[in-house]
């Protein structure tokens, strides 16, 4: 292997072909140049694994050939090849659905629309639940929401939509009635409440699983505007740690190699500038320094940008580091990318994020359009990180109708997370130490052990 970007071109074609994670998952590799591989794939959170293992995924790199658990990596196909895929993949969320009973209920699905949010869809179906979906028009999978209606669901996405037809168009979701709204970004809760609050009325509530979604919907029930219940899905620690970290680590990294790679640009060519440093920064930054970008970091947050240079990052202000480099926002706040950070840049390009997080880009090449590139320029995050969301997302619905809590933001129980990630231990073949069983009392010994020994 002599090209030094080979090992970075053979992960991005298997995550791309693939849609899987590459942290976390077991792998292998043989042939001639397998040390470079087998150490990139190491720095992207892979677990070498000589000896076959769930998930494993291996490179022979004198055949050409990726195999995972042994056979061929397969074409995912159409639409419906694509939503089969990922539900084979998706067994965690499979596990949770099965815990539900949700007979006649009324659930909106308002989330990124591609094969895995299909896959929650028919979960959730199956489960008894008539399920209506939402998507806004740049985060629609148009092939996916055409299968999805040929499948008998409500289907409420045109990405030729824009203005007033959107706008009118999530009214017409709202107003078809519901029960429960699985929302992202909260912009449907937020929607239903600015234009007619008596829509929400009638929900028992909702579930909200990004951050940018839980802070305008604590700032409205501090207000005394917030009208259902929701369900915090966003704080489970299995939901930001993997979905912000290493799901959104992963896709975007990626996909901004891959556009870069279009233009004939080399990711390590140019500086990389992180703005944030949250779960989100924290996996963009980790990826691309995985990938050989030299990294840099710019935080509002004292304690955060602390923790930027103990993870090895420099830091500073952004207008200062931007200068020449690859811009990545990963804030989630609009216009974090000011007209004065863009003048500098050479490329921009947002992680996750909301509308308008680039305020003006200027002269600067812009990514997937200055949306959330993973979604705009991608498949969105890796299948088996979003077998986890959607885990906590059906736990937070069952603890939803089974508390029926009052309007406000509640936080989960914490066995959510001890569910959800031993599920997916076990389903992954992983092995966990039982915990310590303390006295009955529950207080073990109390007493200092330094000092038994001197006891009179």
């Amino acid at each position: 292997m002599t090209d030094p970007r080979a090992p970075e071109r053979i992960v991005r074609r298997f995550a791309r072909a693939s849609n899987l994670m590459i942290a976390g998952r077991p792998f292998a590799v043989r042939g001639e140049g397998s040390a470079d591989l087998h150490a990139l794939l190491a720095r992207l959170g892979g677990i070498p694994s000589p000896s076959p293992a769930t998930g494993r995924v291996e490179f022979d790199l004198d055949a050409d050939t990726t195999t995972l658990d042994g056979v061929p990596l397969p074409e995912r196909g159409d639409a419906a090849g694509r939503i089969a895929f990922a539900r084979t993949h998706m067994p965690v969320a499979a596990a949770l659905a099965e815990r539900l009973d949700l007979t006649g209920l009324r659930v909106g699905v308002a989330m990124v629309l591609e094969p895995k949010t299909a896959v929650l869809s028919l979960l959730l179906r199956a489960r008894g639940a008539e399920v209506s979906v939402y998507a806004h028009p740049d985060e629609t999978d148009a092939a996916v929401a055409d299968e999805l209606r040929a499948r008998g669901f409500a289907v409420t996405a045109d990405p030729a939509l824009a203005g007033a037809e959107e706008r009118a168009a999530a009214l017409g979701f709202l107003r078809a009635g519901l029960d429960v709204l699985l929302d992202d970004g909260a912009h449907l809760v937020r929607l239903a409440h600015e234009d007619d609050p008596a829509l929400v009325d009638g929900w028992i509530g909702a579930c909200e699983e990004t951050t940018s979604g839980l802070a305008p919907l604590r700032r409205m029930h501090d207000a005394g505007m917030l009208r259902c219940a929701v369900m915090a899905v966003n704080d489970a620690r299995t939901k930001t740690m993997f979905d912000n970290r290493y799901g959104t680590g992963q896709s975007c990294v990626f996909a901004i190699a891959d556009l870069l790679e279009e233009r004939g640009i080399a990711l390590t060519d140019q500086p990389a500038l992180v703005i944030g440093y949250g779960p989100v920064g924290q996996g963009v930054a980790a990826h691309l320094r995985a990938l050989g970008a030299e990294v840099r970091i710019a935080e509002t947050d004292p304690v955060r940008a602390l923790e930027a240079r103990h993870d090895g990052f420099a830091t500073g202000a952004a207008r200062e580091l931007a200068s020449g480099a690859l811009v990545v926002s990963a804030t989630g706040v609009p216009a974090t990318v000011t007209p004065e950070i863009a003048a500098g840049a050479r490329i921009i390009a947002v992680a996750g994020g909301v509308p308008g997080e680039v305020s003006d880009a200027g002269a600067a090449l812009l990514l997937g359009g200055g949306g959330a590139v993973n979604i705009t320029a991608a498949e969105g995050n890796p299948i088996e990180i979003m077998d986890l969301s959607f885990a906590v997302q059906l736990a937070a619905l069952g603890e939803l109708l089974s508390r029926r809590p009052a309007p406000g933001v509640h936080a989960l129980d914490a066995g959510v997370d001890d569910l959800v990630a031993r599920t997916a231990l076990v389903v992954r073949g992983a092995d966990l130490d039982a915990p310590r069983v303390l006295d009955a009392d529950g207080l073990d010994d109390w007493r200092s052990p330094r000092y038994r020994g001197g006891a009179a």
